[in-house]
């Protein structure tokens, strides 16, 4: 993988972060996800609070790295094991439910004086879904 260089690249990954950790999260809510592939991420997880490491954690940086390695290789293999007709559908009803999303434009020009309190007021719905003034 190549480390980001600019501000796009790195929201980029970040963004790929979240929607493997969502994907992981649904695939382990998923009754059709044999159990033993379950395991997997528990038993990576085991090994971040095991006292046992392949590298001692007091050698600077590698004994954490180890323990990142670990975590990376059991997402990768339980999103590798994990029937990829199931991955697929939970990726396809993603993308749907990001597509669901409907935003609304605020005409930046409708400047609103300040109240009697100085404070600038709430613009969009208000608690009971109408809007403020």
């Amino acid at each position: 993988m190549k480390v980001p260089r600019d501000l796009n690249e790195r929201v980029s990954l970040l963004a790929q972060v979240v929607r493997n950790a969502r994907l992981v999260w649904r695939l382990l809510q998923d009754a059709r996800v044999p159990a033993w592939t379950k395991l997997i991420l528990p038993a990576a997880l085991v090994y971040l609070v095991s006292p046992i490491d392949f590298v001692p954690d007091w050698f600077l940086g590698l004994g954490e790295l180890d323990d990142l390695a670990i975590l990376l290789l059991g997402l990768w293999l339980f999103l590798e094991l994990v029937p990829k007709t199931i991955v697929r559908e939970h990726q396809a009803d993603m993308a749907r439910d990001a597509m669901d999303v409907s935003y609304r434009v605020v005409d930046e020009e409708k400047q609103r004086e300040p109240d009697a309190t100085g404070k600038q007021p709430r613009l969009g719905p208000g608690p009971g879904g109408e809007d403020t003034p």
